[in-house]
């Protein structure tokens, strides 16, 4: 598997001169001690055990995978010993409460840290990714009892965190799960079902595992309205701390899959088991959607994670593979034969994986700094703003970012060619692991329906205004350099917003319209938001590219992102406005 090196120049690029976050920072009052030095500083760090702890052991890591034995996991060589590392320097509390040990930090920092991990190795990545997640549930809606038993350990890396939603006859519709949690005398509950698809259920890294249940109470309300959520631990730790008897919960296997080999992915099974109410009886969806929101960004970041690692391969290996000739203003014939990166089908390629990439690092930013307002902001309308972006962008993140991710992977292997196939470069790999975030924290297609059914009809098209207003704010201050592709943006706009009226328009008339059409919408509003932050990008280098010439490469992928991929909006356009006709054309007994 070839090297992997963290793009510091672009992570500083975009927090200082595109997003300009440090402005941000001297405005809230709790962020005042964070400044772009520290970010610096952070990013640095956390780059060293990415690059040299981290991602030389992922393809052995993936080899040997997760092994299972009587309840028993096993992670691969060199996980337990890199996870201490990590949690003695603190970065599993990144993001985590201050007060308990965490450091706090702005999510725009955080998400690059996360790109980090994930493409150092998304397995890894997973232990210390749901924990967060976890710490941040818990820190929301737990009592203070709850908090300050767990949390301290749980964000100094000594124990670990999960979530268990998804039972073997309910996916997605969490309404139907059958987990129960019967009231005991003393306080707690005997949380008493089986869950499945549990990432880090079980495992050898930490002295306890916290695991966050979804289950009934006896007489709760039908569907998701009776759903509560309950901390239940491995072990059961005494008031100080200490980990003492084992709890009624086992791993009663983990599942062979297709990627994400070194991830324990567990069935485990709640006999029983002592657990804790997390905030109000039947209040537990909402409660656990603090955890998924979160974790729904980071699968997008897994998917960039996964394709900036691809792009640097396919990148390293097209200027050193030797392979034909190329056009006439490209040969070299002093040698053998020119390089792959000669060839026109080749860079466009490469230049479609650069635009994924930098694009989705941008948005992944983006929407951390709309996080960061949302929690951080003294200026409760400012707040209220970034709240409705964060609502409106996060179905957005998880799902375009891994489908773009996932498609950048696949023509990372393809720049390869045969050597793409095998393992020894590693892209097979990373199209694998990448596989998996499409799918989990609610497929895409779930997310496209959150979309356009809850967020976008939901509102009747006024939470999509916030987002608009940002684009309109950054066309209606054009740049010379950059006519073409501010008049590119402006059309796009026009024809996303056009659509989104038709749809409006539909859904009273059609009831199968939201369902047919919401991926495409999706898909098209995520390539509108990538030209806007594409145009972001490039009018912020256009003035720096005498002092940093690696920038000269923005504004020129900008105007390749405009002129090639940007116009699949056309064609998105189209299908949406198509409606639910052609789907709904056959009968069922005609597939």
């Amino acid at each position: 598997m070839a090297d992997y090196r963290v793009p510091r120049d672009d992570m500083q690029f975009l927090l200082q001169d595109v997003f300009h976050v440090d402005e941000d920072w001297a405005r809230f009052s709790s962020l005042a001690e964070v400044d772009v030095d520290m970010a610096r500083a952070i990013i640095d760090e956390a780059a060293k055990l990415a690059e040299s702890m981290i991602a030389p052991h992922a393809r052995a890591a993936d080899e040997e995978g997760v092994t299972f034995d009587n309840g028993r996991v096993t992670t691969p060589q060199n996980y337990q010993e890199n996870f201490q590392q990590l949690a003695a320097g603190g970065w599993v509390g990144v993001t985590a409460n201050p007060d308990f040990g965490g450091m706090g930090l702005p999510k725009v920092v955080s998400a690059q840290y996360e790109e980090m991990l994930c493409a150092a190795d998304i397995s890894f990545s997973l232990y210390p990714g749901l924990t967060a997640g976890a710490i941040i549930a818990i820190d929301a809606y737990a009592s203070d009892d709850l908090k300050n038993l767990y949390l301290p350990r749980m964000t100094a890396g000594e124990w670990t965190g999960t979530m268990c939603l998804t039972e073997p006859h309910a996916g997605t519709d969490l309404g139907i799960i059958r987990s129960k949690a019967e009231p005991q005398a003393d306080g707690s509950y005997a949380v008493t079902g089986t869950k499945i698809f549990i990432t880090g259920g079980e495992h050898d890294l930490t002295e306890n595992i916290v695991h966050l249940v979804l289950a009934k109470l006896p007489g709760a309300p039908a569907g998701s309205k009776g759903i509560s959520l309950f901390i239940v631990p491995k072990f059961l730790p005494d008031a100080d701390g200490n980990v003492g008897e084992r709890n009624g919960v086992q791993c009663g296997s983990i599942e062979h899959k297709m990627g994400i080999h070194a991830s324990a992915t567990c069935v485990m099974n709640f006999d029983g088991a002592k657990g804790w109410l997390v905030g109000a009886p039947h209040q537990g969806l909402p409660a656990m959607f603090t955890m998924m929101n979160y974790e729904r960004l980071g699968v997008g970041i897994q998917g960039l994670g996964a394709a900036a690692r691809s792009y640097q391969t396919a990148l390293d290996y097209a200027q050193d593979r030797i392979q034909g000739r190329g056009a006439k203003a490209t040969r070299d014939l002093d040698k053998e034969a020119d390089p792959l990166i000669v060839h026109g089908d080749v860079r466009r390629m490469l230049l479609t994986m650069k635009a994924f990439v930098e694009g989705g690092r941008a948005f992944s930013t983006y929407v951390g700094q709309q996080l960061d307002t949302a929690k951080y902001s003294d200026d409760a309308a400012e707040k209220a703003r970034a709240d409705a972006l964060v609502a409106l962008l996060t179905p957005i993140a998880k799902a375009f970012i891994t489908d773009t991710g996932f498609e950048t992977t696949v023509i990372g292997q393809q720049v390869l060619g045969g050597h793409g196939y095998v393992r020894e470069w590693g892209q097979e790999q990373l199209v694998r692991d990448c596989r998996i975030a499409q799918i989990y924290e609610g497929t895409n297609g779930i997310q496209a329906l959150d979309l356009l059914g809850r967020k976008v009809a939901g509102s009747r098209g006024e939470l999509i205004k916030p987002l608009l207003d940002d684009i309109q704010s950054l066309l209606d201050e054009p740049v010379a350099e950059l006519e073409a592709e501010y008049a590119l943006l402006a059309q796009a706009v026009r024809r996303a917003s056009a659509v989104t009226e038709k749809v409006l328009g539909q859904v009273a008339e059609d009831e199968n319209v939201i369902n047919s059409v919401a991926v495409e919408y999706l898909h098209l509003l995520g390539y509108v938001i990538y030209g806007y932050l594409w145009l972001r990008m490039a009018k912020a280098a256009l003035p720096l590219t005498a002092e940093r010439p690696y920038l000269s490469s923005k504004v020129k992928t900008a105007k390749f992102f405009m002129a090639r991929l940007l116009p699949r909006v056309e064609s998105l356009a189209a299908a949406v406005e198509d409606g639910s006709q052609s789907l709904y054309l056959h009968e069922l007994d005609e597939f």
